[in-house]
């Protein structure tokens, strides 16, 4: 377990570079990672936890990327003993349910603006351009961004059900390159680029109260201040 950090700040890079490698193979979007691309590219626990009340709130989740030419491939494995989804709304609040996120600064060295996506177990979707310190020091969030994505969710267990002890789930991505825009094309995916972002999970475990605690790839400052803090996140290098 990482624990958060509440006074060094760190330059970008200064952090474990993350790789994604490139994918020869034709990627099914099923949530179960039978290609075996999937075995040769870089594994990540997300080992720092934040909000923890119990032992059951440090499940282990286990993150993985991929690329190719038209889309980002994200696969989450997720150990889960209570499940728990009712966030069914577009632009809603999955956060408050489990939930897996992904965040990306498309031109590394730009901290104040990156995309995000958080999905439930519903695949209810809160997609979102997020600003840091947009005016006033306030962080302004752009709901309008819309994008298309694939994504698909396995599980094992019962979900809203605590009366059982559940196995976990797993959710896979295809986020086009297209999503990004304009913004996507001042560092291009390809061999040796590197983009910014930060990958972490929401772990409700009270199907009834208010319980629920966040792990991330990298270490961030105190969760009080929320999860967008860009200059915490890593980098991630594209490879072959």
């Amino acid at each position: 377990m990482g624990t958060a950090q509440s006074e060094k700040k760190l330059a970008l890079g200064e952090q474990a570079i993350f790789k994604a490698t490139r994918t020869p193979e034709v990627i099914v979007v099923d949530g179960k990672m039978e290609e075996d691309i999937w075995k040769k590219t870089e594994t990540r626990t997300l080992n720092y936890f934040y909000s923890v009340e119990k032992e059951d709130d440090e499940q282990e989740t286990v993150f993985r990327m991929l690329w190719d030419e038209k889309n980002l491939y994200l696969f989450y494995d997720m150990k889960d003993k209570y499940l728990t989804a009712r966030e069914t709304k577009s632009d809603g609040e999955p956060y408050l349910d489990d939930c897996a996120e992904i965040f990306f600064i498309t031109a590394p060295d730009s901290l104040d603006t990156h995309f995000g996506y958080e999905l439930n177990l519903n695949k209810a979707s809160n997609d979102f351009i997020y600003f840091n310190d947009y005016y006033s020091g306030k962080d302004v969030v752009y709901k309008s961004f819309n994008p298309d994505f694939k994504v698909a969710v396995t599980y094992s267990g019962t979900i809203n059900d605590n009366s059982d002890i559940d196995q976990g789930w797993t959710m896979e991505l295809a986020i086009p390159i297209t999503n990004f825009g304009e913004l996507g094309q001042i560092v291009p995916i390809k061999e040796g680029a590197r983009w910014a972002f930060l990958a972490l999970r929401q772990d409700r475990n009270d199907a009834a109260g208010k319980r629920r605690s966040t792990s991330t790839i990298f270490p961030i400052y105190d969760i009080s201040k929320n999860v967008h803090q860009a200059n915490r996140f890593g980098l991630l290098e594209f490879v072959k």
